[in-house]
């Protein structure tokens, strides 16, 4: 089989352990900057183009698209879907993901629990709107943000008003959400691939820092997830339509609370916290569904 893989950096760890587990695997395995693919559109014959030359020979493709470059990224994707060629996440599962409130408006008429969230424009009514979400100390995010970028915790009323006023003055769109305080700087990421959980860890924020990911210096380990958290994860992934995805989950008094839903989580926290070769799980699953001539339509509706 012939894989292409959209990614924009070769050697990241994601990006060269599937080309590692699929050449494992037997495979032909390509990478692709997708912002340097190209988008031919003809009647009844769309193509992709790549360095000057047509894009041929391509049985499915693993999307590894940055949040930055959503909007091409998922282009491209679609072209390819278009083309008929198998996709191991949907154009339209990444934009729905990537965009923070409305995937959590979907995720809130799913019956999922998360933490109360707030969201405006209009800053008059912002007591109010403070209010809503339980008032300080509360979290703050830019709708655009991503591994902890752009996440804020106000610990205090005027400190929420004072970010509120500074990103209102940019122009930036920000949610705000009630601060689980009881989580204590933890959460939990689960991995599915093709409707189950491969794997699972607890991430932990470092001494004075609240945003528990790795990449702000975070640590992990694995951990086996409650039935709850198990069920909650599955629905979260089902629910935006996505078949690759990492959960985010804070333990909370009331139960698992989802935070994030992400459609091109990382491979290297995973693989190294639980010892699951993820990759080989991911191109396992492009094996069994690549080629299908109905892989069905997306049915979420927004």
């Amino acid at each position: 089989m012939n894989i292409a893989i959209l990614s924009r950096n070769r050697n990241l760890y994601s990006t060269k352990r599937l080309v590692e587990a699929g050449e494992q695997r037997g495979h032909q395995v390509r990478v692709l900057d997708h912002l340097k693919c190209y988008v031919v559109i003809h009647p009844g014959k769309p193509t992709i183009h790549y360095n000057g030359e047509e894009v041929l020979d391509v049985d499915a493709i693993i999307p590894r698209i940055g949040a930055s470059v959503t909007f091409y990224g998922a282009a491209i994707v679609r072209q390819f879907e278009m083309m008929k060629i198998f996709s191991a996440v949907e154009s339209q599962a990444i934009v729905r993901s990537r965009d923070k409130l409305r995937s959590m408006q979907i995720l809130s008429r799913s019956g999922i629990d998360l933490p109360v969230t707030g969201f405006a424009r209009d800053l008059k009514d912002k007591q109010d709107l403070l209010k809503t979400v339980g008032g300080a100390p509360l979290v703050m995010k830019l709708l655009e943000g991503t591994q902890g970028l752009g996440v804020v915790l106000a610990e205090t009323k005027k400190a929420a008003e004072s970010v509120l006023d500074a990103f209102h003055g940019l122009n930036a769109n920000i949610l705000i959400q009630e601060f689980i305080k009881e989580a204590k700087g933890e959460d939990i990421r689960a991995f599915i691939v093709d409707g189950k959980i491969v794997g699972a860890m607890i991430r932990r924020s470092k001494e004075g820092e609240f945003r528990s990911n790795l990449h702000r210096g975070g640590t992990a380990e694995i951990i086996k997830l409650t039935r709850e958290e198990r069920a909650v994860a599955l629905k979260a992934t089902k629910a935006l339509g996505l078949s690759i995805a990492g959960v985010d989950m804070l333990r909370s008094e009331r139960g698992p609370l989802v935070l994030e839903v992400n459609s091109s989580p990382g491979l290297e926290g995973i693989e190294k916290a639980t010892g699951v070769d993820i990759a080989g799980k991911i191109i396992e699953f492009i094996e069994k569904n690549a080629g299908k001539k109905n892989r069905g339509k997306d049915k979420i509706g927004v």
